[in-house]
């Protein structure tokens, strides 16, 4: 049986990334400062948050395609299964990072390692524990 579900954003990724030319591969592969906004009715959330160095960060690829089922992946021969590739075009088009938190202010997480785009919405964040979060 299909089901629908319904994400709300908690807030706004803002990045230098304006199109998926300008943005990494992969989060770890560069350094570039980006801002994490969270709402103002989420702000109590973000209490305790400073005390972890690492955040996983979900968010949703906006300007992903749902349609695709195949990808070719960087020096891959030919497609395969989108499931088996890090491609960001896929039916539940949601990224994940795990990112090097440097700065809170407020409302506003300054961290690296994030390839989000721009105005990508924010649908959660968790600290990353290596003692649990890694094999």
């Amino acid at each position: 049986m299909k089901q629908t579900y319904q994400v709300k954003p908690i807030g706004v990724i803002r990045s230098p990334y304006k199109n998926l030319r300008e943005a990494p591969r992969q989060g770890k592969l560069c350094e570039t400062l980006c801002e994490i906004e969270v709402y103002p009715e989420y702000m109590e959330g973000l209490e305790g948050i400073e005390a972890y160095r690492h955040l996983i960060i979900l968010y949703w690829m906006h300007r992903s395609q749902r349609d695709k089922v195949k990808a070719r992946p960087p020096n891959a021969e030919g497609e395969r299964g989108v499931f088996s590739t890090r491609s960001p075009d896929r039916p539940n088009p949601i990224g994940l990072c795990l990112t090097e938190l440097v700065a809170v202010e407020e409302n506003r997480l300054k961290v690296r390692w994030l390839d989000a785009l721009d105005g990508s919405p924010l649908l959660d964040m968790k600290p990353y524990q290596a003692e649990i979060d890694s094999p």
